[in-house]
């Protein structure tokens, strides 16, 4: 079981109640300073009073993770040089990865092109932090005996869908993050039974996937209106998280042995699917259309023994 703890109040105040070396990761997802409403002027600052914000709350970040642990830090095009500046020049932070979360839909233009993709720097404090690539590869696209079937690498460009606002699991927050999304920096990241801090936890999406994913978390939030709304979501049964990388449910290509398709197949759900229950029945019908031959079905028995 994993304790949520969710404190409504300021994230720098709250941080520094940590105690030192504490978490293992840091989720942290601050205003942009674009004028958004949070119910708070957070993210109505000048220039200055921003960046000052911004290295102070990092600081403290830095002292209480883990020597092995990890930062993912969302950040607004107009200020990623700077945060940047901070993690690795300031606070001689270990530069891991600057990823990239693409997006099908966005703000739409008709000067200039529309923004389709968010910025998420990945630091460490140490070189020594943990890292599990099983718990986030994605499907191979063709088996091959060369190939780990385990899966590969996902990248540093993601693509999860926004939660569109007719999706039942979208909260009344501007800014709210796919499940999906936050799921691979927790599995990647942090261990079952880690602690996970989310210092702006906005619609409380960090919290939800550590609740769902064994992991504990404390999740700081000045909004009480969206300090109840997390809480209300937690409380929610689980069906399976809102938004799922596309590679995740393909079926790898020439998996024409029998034998070896099989095997394959029983591992793919446990792999892959784990925390996507609502998405194995789309992933057994595609398996079927893709293998369904007259003679050879084993694939079609696994199927119709868990939905028929």
């Amino acid at each position: 079981m994993s304790n949520i703890e969710i404190i409504c109040g300021d994230s720098l105040s709250e941080i520094q109640k940590i105690s030192d070396e504490s978490v293992d990761l840091i989720i942290a997802d601050p205003p942009y300073n674009l004028g958004k409403e949070y119910g708070n002027s957070s993210d109505r600052q000048n220039f200055d009073e921003y960046l000052n914000f911004a290295k102070r709350w990092i600081a403290e970040s830095k002292r209480v993770l883990r020597s092995t642990g990890t930062i993912y830090v969302f950040v607004g095009f107009r200020m990623i040089s700077y945060v940047y500046q901070i993690l690795e020049s300031d606070l001689n932070m270990n530069f891991v990865n600057w990823i990239c979360w693409h997006y099908t839909q966005g703000i739409g233009k008709t000067r200039g092109f529309s923004p389709r993709h968010d910025d998420i720097l990945m630091f460490s404090k140490s070189r020594n932090y943990y890292f599990n690539l099983d718990a986030v590869r994605v499907p191979q696209k063709y088996y091959r005996s060369i190939n780990n079937m385990r899966g590969a690498n996902p990248g540093d460009v993601w693509e999860f869908s926004h939660i569109h606002y007719c999706n039942e699991n979208r909260q009344e927050h501007p800014t709210q993050k796919p499940e999906g999304l936050i799921e691979r920096m927790v599995l990647a990241s942090s261990a079952i039974g880690g602690l996970v801090l989310d210092p702006f936890a906005g619609s409380g999406t960090t919290p939800r996937v550590c609740q769902q994913t064994n992991r504990n978390c404390t999740g700081i939030e000045i909004n009480p209106d969206y300090v109840s709304m997390i809480k209300s979501r937690l409380s929610k049964p689980f069906i399976g998280f809102d938004s799922i990388d596309p590679r995740m449910e393909r079926v790898p290509n020439d998996l024409n042995d029998p034998q070896v398709r099989k095997e394959y197949l029983e591992n793919h759900v446990n792999w892959f699917l784990e925390n996507h229950p609502n998405q194995e029945q789309q992933f057994w019908l595609d398996v079927v259309h893709k293998y369904n031959k007259a003679n050879d079905a084993p694939q079609q028995t696994l199927f119709e023994i868990k939905y028929d």
